[in-house]
């Protein structure tokens, strides 16, 4: 994986949170295991996959590294043997769900900034990458995405991913630019359901 051990290490990061999340909706819908693992496997790496697939970097990653595709199952498994202990968190798809958002956004960022595309298309993918699993998530367990329904989703990606940018801009250190960025998404999206934070909607005739 590129830019090991930091940027490899957060896709890993990245593909375990969101393989985690799909697995525990697959065991509120009643999956068996084998539908555990393909909801694991594919929302694990749905975002890296969707980040390399719109840079040309093919075939992505996630086909190229039987690792990621390995922790994602190990995630799916985790979850079928650990169930009961994940329930036991408050709203444990939503934190799990928080940390790939922050993971993903900053990965996704920081590779298009690597294939040099300009800062404002590189927070867009990075938005993109940061959302794509939970979307293929919800679609996969036939709810409403929650990047359509939930208001501070996309946009605490935007903002972690916004902030990268301005760090990589500025030439700051990696590691506190990265984990900045990442706890800043985390926090965002966690407090927007702990306050029922909404964006401005436009006022009806």
């Amino acid at each position: 994986m590129g830019d090991i051990p930091l940027f490899g290490m957060l896709d890993i990061l990245g593909t375990f949170a969101f393989g985690l999340s799909g697995a525990t909706v697959a065991i509120r819908k009643e999956l068996d295991l084998f539908g555990i693992l393909v909801l694991a496997a594919a929302v694990g790496v749905a975002g890296g996959t969707m980040r390399d697939i719109l840079l040309g970097d093919l075939p992505p990653e996630s086909l190229r590294d039987t690792r990621l595709l390995l922790v994602a199952c190990s995630a799916g498994l985790a979850a079928f043997f650990l169930g009961s202990r994940l329930e036991a968190l408050k709203r444990p798809v939503m934190l799990l769900d928080a940390a790939g958002l922050g993971v993903f956004a900053v990965s996704g960022c920081h590779k298009a900034l690597e294939h040099g595309l300009d800062p404002l298309a590189a927070v867009l993918l990075g938005v993109m990458t940061g959302v794509g699993g939970g979307a293929l998530r919800d679609i996969m367990s036939a709810e409403i995405p929650r990047v359509l329904r939930e208001d501070v989703y996309a946009a605490a990606a935007l903002a972690g991913a916004a902030v990268y940018a301005a760090c990589h801009w500025a030439g700051l250190p990696q590691v506190p630019s990265v984990s900045g960025a990442v706890l800043l998404t985390f926090a965002l999206r966690v407090a927007s359901e702990r306050f029922g934070w909404k964006l401005p909607r436009a006022p009806r005739s």
